[in-house]
């Protein structure tokens, strides 16, 4: 599976992998360590956690490493102001409550829908890409059909 990221993006996971790596690894087998201490292993509930977060650990590892992988940047710098595409920031117009609302598409990893960032698999997100200012879109979510009129591409 390809993964879609910016620059920012990518830059933050190499970062927070990093960290992982470092700084977390190190901790949990410190944790590990000083349970152990505490005697037999079998009823031990400190050493059963920190394997647990050991495993958590290594698991989030995992998938980062996965994304960076197999990412694919995208330079929203070279994004259409004339189309909606990854990377593009939309301003809609939302007919049936009278409101404005503004989002930015990028892909699922760096999708954050509190801060107004939404995925291009959403249905928000998938139904905006390749229209152009000024036309209508029709997003089924649920049973509902809402309607948005895309205001500005930037």
């Amino acid at each position: 599976m390809t993964h879609i990221l910016t620059p920012e993006g990518k830059r933050q996971l190499e970062e927070k992998l990093d960290f992982y790596k470092k700084v977390k690894r190190v901790e949990v087998s410190k944790k590990i360590g000083v349970a152990r201490e505490f005697g037999d292993l079998s009823e031990n509930s400190e050493y059963d956690a920190a394997k647990d977060e050991q495993a958590q650990i290594e698991s989030e590892i995992r998938e980062m490493e996965d994304i960076l992988l197999n990412c694919q940047i995208v330079d929203d710098k070279n994004t259409s102001k004339d189309v909606v595409s990854i990377g593009s920031t939309v301003r809609l117009y939302d007919e049936e409550f009278d409101e404005e609302l503004e989002y930015r598409i990028l892909g699922s990893t760096e999708s954050n829908p509190s801060q107004g960032i939404i995925s291009n698999i959403s249905p928000v997100g998938s139904a905006l890409l390749g229209h152009k200012k000024g036309e209508e879109i029709k997003v089924k979510t649920g049973g509902d059909i809402i309607v948005y009129k895309i205001l500005d591409i930037k």
